[in-house]
């Protein structure tokens, strides 16, 4: 079986990785010119998707960059602390949250693919796509043309992919707030290199962690109108810390002083969502990761999304009769927990609930999840993720 896949960020080389280790010919094609796609943006991969790396053989190769959170502590807006809560499980280390740049996470994920022999091209961008009977071919900009069994589009929320599959569909809304992220080199108070420190701001959520080399990355979510795209384009970090200050010294906690120590490295982008409900697959066409259930960041949990739609499709494709049945398979096994945390984080970012964890499951801090975090794992997630257990008896 022939397995192309468009986008070779998070979602689409862990699935290559996935596919690959279930026995498919898989070659991913990726629009970016190298590994470095949104440079500068970091998360916060929780531990459920470090537990679907393990299955694939790649979470010693993510716990080599970043740094692991083993704590987060919340501190209200007057600078008192609410709660510091354990994250993950100390006693498992492939298996703790970690804090990476996203470009981090990504090359990553592409070196492990390279040693495994996975073809990765860059620089060549999906024009079109033509679902036929016996195969599905891809058309590039470069004129050259794939044809495989099967197309996954891993392209994330603008996806070209999308398009094609559901032209009258709806696109990525707006989810009521800007998120901006930086880094400086002015430490927390108090804070260590395991601790991410969630704030519930009067203006602002804000988060941050300190690296062991000393750099603090740090986050923060405004509502407000989204920002244009001239004002994307144009901002600058003296605009985007101008904005962002009033906001935070109103509070008593260390926010502004970071902020107002970040002088070069602050990016702002704009939280958006799919709608739910939006077809999944047609025929040979298949979505996965923010292609086709992309959330707000509130809840931090979209990297760690894709990569359990990774394990959980590549099983479904190796264990069940026939690509229709299969597909079918992973559908209704990831649809409700993925439009879950899709509901969850847009009741977080627009206001209307408390940070929530996902049943059974904690939401990572990511860009502003903050969530109580259960101890409990999902034991029906574990029985999905687990490689060895065969997703027919799930």
């Amino acid at each position: 079986m022939r397995i192309l896949i468009i986008g070779g960020g998070i979602a689409g080389t862990a699935t290559a990785l996935a596919l690959h280790q279930a026995g498919f010919a898989v070659s991913v094609h990726e629009a970016h010119p190298d590994s470095a796609e949104d440079i500068g943006a970091f998360l916060t991969l929780a531990d459920n998707g470090m537990r679907a790396l393990a299955q694939i053989g790649a979470a010693e190769t993510v716990t080599a960059v970043g740094f692991p959170l083993t704590t987060m502590r919340v501190l209200a807006a007057d600078g008192d602390e609410v709660a510091e809560i354990p994250l993950g499980e100390a006693d498992r280390p492939l298996s703790r949250f970690r804090c990476l740049r996203r470009s981090e996470l990504n090359r990553a994920l592409q070196a492990e693919a390279g040693r495994r022999g996975i073809a990765l091209a860059h620089g060549v961008r999906l024009t079109a796509l033509s679902d036929r009977p016996a195969s599905v071919r891809a058309t590039f900009s470069d004129g050259s043309t794939a044809s495989g069994d099967l197309l996954i589009g891993a392209d994330g929320i603008n996806s070209t992919v999308r398009s094609s599959l559901d032209p009258g569909g709806a696109g990525p809304r707006y989810a009521g707030q800007r998120v901006y992220y930086g880094y400086c080199s002015g430490v927390l108070p108090g804070g260590d290199s395991e601790r991410i420190t969630m704030i519930r701001g009067s203006g602002a959520a804000f988060g941050c962690a300190t690296s062991p080399s000393g750099e603090t990355h740090w986050f923060a979510r405004v509502s407000g109108p989204a920002a244009t795209a001239a004002e994307l384009a144009g901002g600058t970090p003296t605009r985007w810390r101008d904005l962002l200050l009033p906001l935070l010294r109103a509070d008593a906690t260390p926010a502004a002083d970071l902020v107002a120590a970040t002088d070069r490295r602050i990016m702002v982008t704009n939280a958006c969502d799919l709608p739910p409900g939006a077809p999944w697959a047609e025929h040979r066409t298949l979505l996965i990761g923010d292609a086709a259930h992309a959330a707000s960041p509130a809840t931090g949990q979209g990297a760690a999304m894709a990569l359990e739609d990774a394990v959980v499709l590549a099983k479904a494709l190796r264990d069940y009769p026939g690509t229709a049945t299969a597909l079918a398979a992973y559908e209704r096994l990831r649809r409700p927990r993925v439009e879950r945390n899709t509901a969850a984080s847009a009741r977080i970012t627009d206001g209307t609930a408390p940070p929530r964890p996902d049943p059974g499951r904690t939401p990572g801090p990511g860009a502003g999840g903050g969530g109580r975090p259960v101890t409990r794992v999902d034991p029906e997630l574990l029985r999905q993720l687990d490689w060895d257990t065969p997703l027919t008896s799930v």
